[in-house]
């Protein structure tokens, strides 16, 4: 699907399901976030730009902060973790399967009083493929991404949809070193927990 289509269909997801939902209460400080989600892309540039990937991971992150900042970047700090059980990498001749552990993430959660959350992130982890990926390098790689997001929140659960920047690189364990760039769609069902 072309990445214009898709952006519209989140679009349409969005201000169909949001009008409908009645918000659960959000994250908040102390409060924790439970989400599985799954995300695939495309290389974007490069030796590697025909490459694709999909991933599917656990989440468990933690509410930091209470909201604080300037005007409309008022918001809140979460730290999370992901299991990725599950990364395919499609790449010429083969396909990579492997796993990962990202042990970091920080995530900005605006403040909106909405049903809708938007958010930013940066994060980084651990890929472990059963072949060396791309051809020729490693088969232990290191992933740093960014993304941009929206938390629609229901009664008791909420979805997620961001759009994801990922690089994929051995960071010179072996050279050469050409790397993955990927834009990727990323979906995430969860929820928010309250503070005790």
């Amino acid at each position: 699907m072309p990445l214009n289509r898709t952006i519209a269909v989140i679009l349409f997801v969005a201000f169909y399901y949001v009008p409908a939902a009645r918000a659960q209460a959000g994250p908040v400080e102390g409060g924790h976030e439970l989400q599985i989600w799954t995300g695939g892309g495309h290389g974007t540039n490069g030796s590697q730009s025909s490459d694709g990937v999909w991933n599917l991971g656990l989440r468990y992150g933690l509410i930091l902060t209470a909201p604080h900042g300037p005007g409309f970047l008022r918001g809140r700090l979460e730290y999370a973790v992901d299991i990725v059980p599950a990364f395919l990498v499609v790449q010429k001749g083969s396909t990579a399967y492997g796993a990962g552990v990202n042990p970091f993430a920080f995530k900005w959660e605006l403040d909106t009083h909405r049903s809708v959350v938007p958010y930013f992130e940066l994060g980084g982890g651990t890929l472990f493929t059963n072949i060396k990926t791309p051809p020729g390098t490693s088969q232990i790689n290191f992933t740093t991404s960014g993304a941009l997001g929206l938390h629609f929140l229901g009664s008791k659960y909420n979805v997620s949809t961001e759009i994801r920047f990922m690089h994929i690189s051995n960071a010179g364990l072996s050279s050469p070193n050409p790397g993955i760039n990927t834009v990727q769609l990323r979906i995430g069902f969860g929820r928010f927990s309250q503070k005790e």
